[in-house]
């Protein structure tokens, strides 16, 4: 603890989104209202953050970056647009904004007849900008193509038997018979990063279609059918020339159904999505001096413990005390001690009614919460310890 009396704290606010609810912005801003109205002379700060999954574009704009509107065809080939967050240098492009669940027609699970050309399109345009870095947040996916999708978008050729090019769908990447690769974009002097955080291989059983293909509607026959089309893709883009069986082992190439094997393909480095935009939002400088930091995201769960992002911001934050700010507690336990959590906050220990998918609720919670922890570090103000308040 600084110097510095608790009863004007230098405090930081940098949580996930609360999925279904509220984005991390809307969650960091609830926060510090509710911490200002108890406390007028708190320096908040908010740093609303992302681990490479649905809002990564939404945190890259809260910190500075401008929108770039871009026009795409959706999962199921509806035309729509999409946003990309650019900042002269560094552009940032989501799946769940272009291929994504949340992208589908009334929300119509589509496993088979869904693909990811619309994030090949926001790559493609996002590249008339000549920027040094893009960034693929591959969350929040909605189709289990391989990137194939993403790759005709880039000027991959796909043709079937009868010499037909077509752009494939996970129904039917078993047709494609041919590979051309010569009208692919130019990529040279562009470097690509791929953020995500599963390991999972392209096949198998721990693979894109057998692990996720159901949470994305598929059904047994499906999954089924599904690797099978992913097996051809491979064979057809080695056919071609690429290093697809060695890249479809490497941890992390069935992320966003294949997105991340195709991605590795055109050169991306993979990363862990918490760390890589802790650092592209300048988390540390963000951090420096603070008595608290105060992350959260929508569950805390064992998942979190894995490595989700409170935990990369606990590490982090260190030696700077952190709490966590949940929408649910599955841990029934509100100290995390020995992963540096001080103190767990949950919203549904604060009400009867699902707070999940009210924003309205999760808000008002919120910044109830965040004058309980303010009240806190009030009452003591005669201790050193920021952690004992809580």
């Amino acid at each position: 603890m600084s110097t510095n009396p608790l009863t004007t704290p230098r405090i930081l606010i940098a949580p996930d989104k609360f999925k279904g609810s509220l984005t991390a912005a809307q969650v960091a801003d609830s926060l510090a209202a509710g911490l200002l109205q108890e406390n007028p002379l708190a320096q908040v700060h908010t740093l609303p953050l992302a681990d490479g999954g649905d809002g990564s574009v939404a945190a890259a704009l809260g910190a500075g970056f401008q929108a770039l509107t871009i026009p795409i065809t959706g999962p199921t080939g509806e035309p729509t647009t999409t946003t990309v967050a650019f900042d002269g240098t560094t552009a940032v492009v989501e799946v769940a904004t272009t291929a994504g669940l949340q992208m589908l027609p009334a929300g119509r699970l589509a496993p088979q007849e869904s693909n990811s050309v619309g994030f090949g399109q926001a790559i493609r345009a996002v590249l008339a900008h000549r920027p040094a870095q893009i960034v693929l947040a591959l969350g929040g996916s909605a189709t289990t193509d391989g990137g194939a999708g993403m790759l005709a978008a880039l000027g991959v050729v796909f043709t079937d038997r009868a010499g037909q090019a077509f752009v494939p769908t996970g129904a039917t990447l078993g047709q494609i018979a041919e590979v051309e690769l010569t009208d692919l974009v130019a990529l040279d002097g562009v470097e690509l990063i791929a953020a995500n955080d599963v390991t999972n291989p392209l096949l198998g059983r721990h693979g894109a279609a057998a692990v996720y293909g159901p949470q994305k509607g598929a059904t047994p026959d499906d999954v089924e059918a599904l690797e099978a089309g992913l097996g051809c893709l491979l064979r057809r883009l080695w056919e071609a020339g690429w290093p697809a069986e060695e890249a479809a082992g490497v941890p992390g190439a069935g992320a966003a159904g294949g997105l991340g094997w195709a991605a590795m393909l055109l050169g991306a480095r993979m990363v862990s999505g918490a760390d890589f935009f802790l650092d592209l939002l300048d988390f540390h400088d963000h951090a420096a001096g603070c008595d608290l930091v105060i992350t959260g995201e929508g569950k805390l769960d064992t998942q979190t413990l894995s490595g989700k992002l409170p935990l990369v911001v606990t590490r982090r934050a260190n030696p700077v005390p952190v709490i966590a700010v949940v929408g649910h507690n599955a841990l029934d336990t509100d100290r995390l001690p020995a992963h540096g959590i001080e103190k767990v906050y949950a919203l549904s220990t604060m009400t009867d009614q699902d707070s999940a998918t009210d924003a309205c609720l999760s808000a008002a919670l919120l910044r109830q919460t965040g004058q309980h922890i303010a009240r806190a570090l009030t009452l003591a103000s005669h201790t050193t310890h920021t952690a004992d308040a809580l």
